[in-house]
């Protein structure tokens, strides 16, 4: 794809940006403290604002734009859907929504054989939840505190990062426990075996208190990723599968982030050789190209509600445009090779990442396939300054990275290249030494 960028337009882009000011509500955000960015256009691992500064997306915006911006195959694809039909009611079928939901399935552990389809990563972990409590009778729902489901009532109560906090009440039956970080160990181990173990430990305990009969489901990020990308320990996952089996509690893999290849495998769990009851699904099921996600449903769930009303359900549920970006993006990973070309670009960013051991404040990296997480020593009474501080640096320097806490989180998109990775090391080892 070309990299070139359009003319500057600065007054377009004041337009925007005071049209912004005025009306938009922005996410997580004190309003007026944000100075948001304003985007022009984007094009493979490139965006570029008004003024004419080109930045390289280390972030694929939020985890989702996993085949880069602007692909072409995936906007005729759009384009030609929407000549045709832009949308129809989920009742009826529909060759994007029916083909979509195929090769979804066929890309999934064996086993899972239907999807529904929902509008986000959250509302996918809601309907996952819903399946689950009334596949089983019961209520509870367990999840980690270092996590993050969504912003829906139920998905904020299960996220057991600090967003929840402003929001606790909206929901019953959740019930957090602490999963494997080797790093920052709550169960004082000596090493990563250990706290694997531990960690099981601790879960079969949660399990026993809280009655294994009350609890419908146990749902865990496969790689939970907004608490810095913490890669479970080998042999974790398949604990957890042995635990939910022998207490017949459903297990939901939250892939949200993980899957359609961040973590070099279509999803994340089959690093490790397991298979979930439920798979949440959405960002790189279509690249975020128009809003997607849906629950990928195990034969024994599904067969609940073969003669049962399943009571849940949404207007945009499999929409035409967002399917048939979705078959776009799944063409475009087989015929780009990219679930190889991003496991062979793994290495590279492996080293690349790992070079900034040793660097003032780096306290922590971790990495898989193509998300990796650098940790910075906070600096006390003022958490997550640091980070930000690097943040910005990067920022003035065109390199678009996320910052949660004092973590900073690198995703490139799975089409990036050498030359990219190389340019952003320097960077980053630049901002870090430059950090209060």
């Amino acid at each position: 794809m070309s990299d070139l960028t359009p003319a500057p337009d600065p007054a377009t882009g004041a337009r925007v940006y005071e049209l912004d000011r005025a009306h938009v509500f922005h996410s997580w955000s004190a309003q007026a403290q944000i100075k948001p960015m304003v985007v022009a256009g984007a094009l493979g691992s490139h965006i570029w604002d008004y003024d004419g500064n080109r930045y390289l997306d280390f972030s694929s915006q939020l985890v989702n734009v996993n085949i880069g911006h602007q692909h072409p195959k995936v906007v005729a694809a759009i384009q030609e859907q929407a000549a045709r039909l832009c949308t129809i009611a989920p009742q009826h079928a529909n060759d994007q929504r029916s083909e979509a939901a195929r090769l979804i399935v066929e890309r999934a552990p064996e086993g899972l054989e239907k999807v529904f389809f929902t509008n986000g990563g959250a509302d996918a972990i809601e309907n996952a939840v819903r399946m689950a409590r009334l596949h089983t009778g019961r209520h509870k729902v367990l999840t980690t505190y270092r996590s993050y489901h969504g912003n829906t009532a139920t998905a904020i109560q299960m996220t057991g990062d600090p967003r929840r906090w402003a929001n606790d009440g909206g929901a019953t039956g959740v019930v957090h426990f602490f999963g494997p970080y080797a790093y920052r160990s709550p169960f004082w181990s000596e090493s990563v075996e250990q706290e694997c173990e531990r960690a099981l430990e601790h879960l079969e305990q949660v399990v026993a208190f809280e009655g294994p009969g009350t609890i419908a489901a146990l749902v865990l990020e496969t790689i939970p990723g907004t608490a810095g990308i913490l890669v479970p320990p080998d042999g974790y996952l398949a604990g957890v599968r042995e635990i939910c089996d022998r207490h017949g509690i459903v297990y939901v893999a939250d892939e949200v982030m993980a899957g359609f290849g961040r973590a070099g495998e279509w999803f994340a769990v089959d690093r490790w050789d397991v298979r979930p009851d439920l798979i949440a699904f959405a960002k790189g099921s279509n690249s975020g190209y128009v809003p997607l996600g849906g629950v990928i449903i195990s034969a024994e769930i599904a067969e609940t509600f073969a003669q049962r009303v399943f009571p849940g359900g949404l207007t945009y549920s499999g929409h035409p445009l967002a399917c048939a970006a979705s078959l776009g993006t799944l063409d475009t990973y087989a015929d780009e090779e990219l679930l190889t070309r991003g496991a062979k670009m793994a290495g590279t960013f492996e080293n690349a990442v790992h070079s900034l051991k040793g660097l003032p404040h780096v306290i922590d990296i971790r990495n898989i396939g193509l998300v990796a997480a650098v940790e910075l020593e906070p600096i006390p009474g003022e958490p997550g300054k640091r980070a930000f501080s690097v943040f910005l640096d990067c920022w003035e320097k065109g390199l678009l990275i996320r910052t949660t806490g004092d973590t900073i989180a690198l995703s490139p998109p799975l089409i990036v290249e050498n030359k990219h990775i190389d340019q952003i090391v320097g960077m980053l080892s630049d901002a870090i030494k430059r950090a209060p």
